[in-house]
């Protein structure tokens, strides 16, 4: 059994990693490794594997041979992606317009993450939703909620950086069945865009989510949590998202007074 590479479901998998805020608070970062139906293997995100996570991968993917492709979902999630990038030479690469200007002599393919083109490239194993309403690259620096969200219909299992957030409570909450919550990234106020008819878009995208992706087993979310089929004694993911929704509709709501 692996020690670091988690299987999720079926040809899906995702290794939970650290990232310190300050250098001192871990609030948890991850990759997901799918297996594609032609064989092949695709990164969702980057990370720097140790020598031990490095070998269960060598061994799903005949030493890295296998790995086509990596793909970074998230704009601010940048700090892995030239590891990654040495540690497998001959996947393609994607990223998005910050992660290109932040790594300009990366090997970097011309269509960038988010593109609809990209996302038919893998369509055959994967499915792919950004939110609207938001500024998907913010100018803020510290405001980090969007990003591309990647579903695996054959495992049911979301694949979430910041967007989507999955806390775990204490021990007396978990005792109660309340172990854990998903919700929006704390940084939606400041990341719906300037105008009007955003929180409108923002609340049709949540909605469209919940309906297009409500067979959803399994959530791993980069910071904090994963919720899955093995550990969830609550609600199912699809209610979980939106109890999400209902807890923003009030950010929302303010939002629509100030900008229509």
């Amino acid at each position: 059994m692996n020690k670091h590479l988690k299987q999720i479901g079926e040809n899906f998998w995702n290794l939970r990693g650290s990232f310190k805020l300050g250098g001192v608070l871990d609030i948890r970062t991850h990759v997901s490794l799918v297996r594609r139906a032609s064989g092949k293997f695709v990164f969702l995100d980057s990370y720097t594997l140790s020598p031990e996570a490095r070998a269960e991968v060598d061994a799903l993917t005949h030493g890295g041979a296998d790995v086509e492709a990596v793909l970074n979902l998230h704009p601010f999630h940048t700090v892995h992606v030239p590891r990654m990038q040495a540690d497998f030479p001959h996947a393609r690469h994607y990223g998005s317009a910050r992660h290109v200007a932040r790594f300009p002599d990366g090997d970097w393919q011309a269509a960038p993450v988010e593109d609809a083109a990209v996302h038919e490239e893998f369509a055959e194993d994967l499915r792919f939703s950004i939110p609207a309403g938001v500024d998907y690259i913010s100018a803020n620096e510290n405001v980090h909620f969007s990003s591309v969200l990647a579903y695996h219909p054959a495992s049911r299992t979301i694949h979430s950086d910041d967007t989507l957030m999955v806390v775990r409570l204490p021990g007396p909450a978990r005792l109660l069945g309340v172990g854990e919550l998903v919700r929006f990234h704390m940084t939606l106020p400041q990341a719906l865009e300037r105008r009007a008819g955003a929180a409108d878009d923002f609340r049709q995208w949540a909605e469209g989510l919940i309906a297009d992706w409500g067979d959803a087993d399994n959530l791993c979310a980069a910071h904090l949590s994963n919720l899955t089929a093995a550990n969830n004694r609550g609600a199912p993911i699809a209610q979980r998202i939106q109890r999400a929704l209902d807890k923003v509709q009030g950010t929302l709501r303010r939002h629509a007074r100030k900008h229509g």
